[in-house]
């Protein structure tokens, strides 16, 4: 199927970012490993910050959601304040190993890369076509958004400091799993009631089948990002497909 965003009804781009506009192994061996090596350290320094103990809260109810699926995830409690910082590292590398899509988790990782995007220890990396398919279609005066599993901080941070400068003055607005998760068509119907749009007038990109269809339950258009070291996909999928933003 052959993809475009030449309708002129289509007023916003909605990206996902891994796989999409920035390569997976970016993710995986960078951003992932960065978090979990630091996580101690972070919440040794930072424990009574209203936001850490915010997400704490959020993490134990998690927690107490995966007993009761009988997932045995590791203790989050402690008498001492070494055994609480120690349980919830547990807890956190457990999520980690398992990318669970978790709204704390998400924003503790994200204030850990802040750290090093400030100190420099990390760059956010986009694929060559990103920069020039943002300019292109600003220039046709598209919206370009940002829908990502990751906190709305990471994604700022991300596209503000890429290999190809800061990105950020392109992106209209952000949106991570506080609108909801992204295998669920409700999270891009109320996106669009954000963007004050017409769910037809938006277009989907993501490497995710189960979140395009999601997206085109909503009644939004989709296409399927073919990155490299993306996974595989099953040759009867019927979203229309691109290997690079220079196709749109």
């Amino acid at each position: 199927m052959t993809a475009n965003l030449n309708d002129i009804s289509t007023q916003c781009v909605l990206l996902d970012i891994e796989g999409t506009t920035t390569p997976v192994d970016f993710v995986y061996k960078t951003l992932f490993p960065f978090a979990r090596e630091r996580v101690k350290d972070y919440l040794s320094r930072n424990w009574d910050a209203p936001e850490v103990q915010a997400d704490l809260t959020h993490l134990r109810a998690e927690r107490a959601a995966d007993i009761a699926q009988g997932l045995n995830p590791p203790a989050l409690e402690g008498e001492s304040l070494a055994d609480q910082i120690g349980s919830a590292v547990a807890y956190i590398h457990w999520l980690i190993d398992r990318d669970r899509k978790s709204t704390p988790l998400k924003a503790i990782q994200g204030r850990i890369w802040r750290e090093g995007y400030q100190t420099g220890e990390l760059l956010g990396q986009v694929f060559d076509d990103v920069a020039p398919a943002f300019e292109r279609w600003r220039s046709q005066g598209k919206f370009i958004c940002i829908y990502s599993s990751g906190s709305e901080l990471a994604q700022r941070l991300l596209f503000g400091h890429t290999t190809a400068g800061d990105l950020t003055n392109y992106i209209y607005q952000y949106f991570d799993t506080t609108v909801g998760h992204k295998i669920e068509a409700d999270s891009y119907r109320r996106i669009a009631e954000e963007l004050q749009l017409a769910a037809a007038q938006i277009v989907f990109i993501s490497d995710v089948i189960a979140e395009l269809e999601a997206a085109r339950a909503a009644g939004m258009k989709t296409i399927l990002s073919l990155r490299p070291g993306n996974h595989p996909v099953e040759s009867s999928v019927t979203h229309p497909a691109v290997t690079s933003f220079a196709e749109l």
